[in-house]
């Protein structure tokens, strides 16, 4: 949710800030223009109407019998709802469906090809005819797709033996490093209210279609930790002496993968249950900033600790979610795909969620909304292709990472 007293006071800098979101956001712009041309003065005419017509009502009800008087503020339920909903637009309170505001050092773009390479690190194994995951994997049944399609459908995957036990070294591993930053581990639910999934910010833009909604119960699956962990504190107030407050969650994850095709959805890459490792952290606008890039570095030291090839990208304006006003992409080396993947993410979503979620920081006796950033540690099921591929040998073995070997109950090679 965006400051919708700023948006009233200072609307062209909204405008400004959606045009900078590239050629998708065309639609809304023009929408948002029309609206602040005309709607403010069509409803107050609206308003205006309804009160008369409340106003009537309110003259005749006492005259009423009691089944009558029922009957007519039954009817008039809808009207005052509708009262409400303008008079909230009047003080300038109502939600204005806009994205978040792009950090100003987002490079400009409309779509992933606007993405900047900051950096890559690590050197590329030089590995001979390097084999993909699954021609790696299947056939000693440590990734089963197919008995998984059997019981489950297509994108689905069982995950045996050594296979399940690095996911496992991964959580191990990953507490070793981001916990001793003051980061506190949880597992939440993965099941989360309408209101706090829409606070989120991640059902608009198309997100709808990518997840899974049990209308009856009012639930969502979530599609990624964050989604369930940031409500946590909803309608809650820290003291500064509390932030920055950060979380490494686990949970598994649920998305419809609706638009993805071809090669990518056979196999474990692009899935409809997979597990997360997921950073969070609530912090001042102030440290905001650098909380982000310390999330980056977290980040970037796992995957130097697995000794895997990757580059960093700043993320463009048409290619950062809704909710995000920056976002840096890690893509690992997947030797047997020939090409970088997405691996991990790490977003700031300034006070965007907070305001729709009304969490706040009290100060100086003053309260203000905290800002509220997330991380990927690991995507289990791509971190494990990355390492699969990436620690091949020329007989169909698969050397463990050496920091994850102590996890491992001395398995250092998984044998074909």
């Amino acid at each position: 949710m965006i400051d919708l007293k700023d948006y009233r006071d200072n609307p062209e800098k909204y405008y400004q800030a959606i045009s900078r979101r590239g050629k998708k956001f065309v639609g809304l712009l023009s929408a948002l223009k029309a609206d602040s041309a005309h709607g403010q003065s069509d409803s107050q005419q609206e308003l205006e109407q309804l009160q008369a017509q409340v106003n009537e009502a309110s003259k005749i009800i006492p005259t009423l019998s009691v089944e009558e008087k029922k009957k007519k503020i039954a009817e008039l339920k809808p009207i005052s709802d509708r009262i409400t909903v303008l008079k909230k637009a009047k003080n300038g309170v109502e939600e204005i469906v806009m994205p978040n505001i792009p950090r100003d050092d987002v490079p400009a773009g409309d779509d992933e090809a606007g993405n900047v390479v900051l950096r890559d690190v690590g050197k590329k194994k030089n590995i001979a005819d390097p084999k993909d995951y699954l021609a790696l994997t299947e056939p000693a049944e440590l990734i089963d797709v197919r008995r998984a399609s059997k019981v489950s459908g297509s994108r689905f995957g069982y995950l045996l033996g050594p296979i399940a036990q690095l996911e496992f070294a991964l959580v191990q591993y990953a507490q070793s490093v981001i916990l001793k930053q003051g980061f506190t581990m949880v597992v939440p639910p993965v099941m989360i209210k309408e209101e706090n999934m829409a606070a989120m910010g991640y059902l608009n833009g198309g997100g709808e279609d990518e997840t899974y909604h049990f209308d009856k119960d009012k639930l969502y699956l979530v599609g990624t930790s964050e989604q369930s962990v940031g409500p946590m504190h909803r309608d809650e107030v820290f003291q500064e002496s509390d932030l920055p407050k950060r979380y490494l969650s686990f949970s598994t994850c649920f998305r419809r993968e609706a638009g993805s095709y071809g090669k990518d959805t056979k196999g474990i890459l692009r899935v409809h249950q997979f597990d997360k490792l997921e950073m969070f952290s609530f912090t001042t606008p102030e440290q905001s900033d650098q909380e982000h890039l310390l999330i980056l570095s977290l980040e970037e030291k796992l995957w130097q600790g697995l000794d895997i090839p990757y580059r960093v990208l700043n993320l463009c304006t048409g290619d950062i979610s809704w909710p995000s006003a920056r976002t840096y992409d890690i893509e690992a080396w997947m030797p047997g795909q020939n090409e970088y993947r997405e691996v991990s993410s790490t977003s700031t979503t300034t006070d965007y969620q907070s305001r729709a979620l009304n969490i706040k920081i009290e100060r100086n006796g003053k309260k203000e909304f905290v800002h509220m950033l997330n991380g990927t540690a690991f995507a289990v099921g791509r971190t494990l292709i990355a390492i699969i591929e990436n620690y091949q040998q020329p007989d169909g073995s698969i050397k463990i990472p050496k920091v994850l070997q102590p996890y491992m109950h001395g398995l250092k090679v998984i044998k074909p």
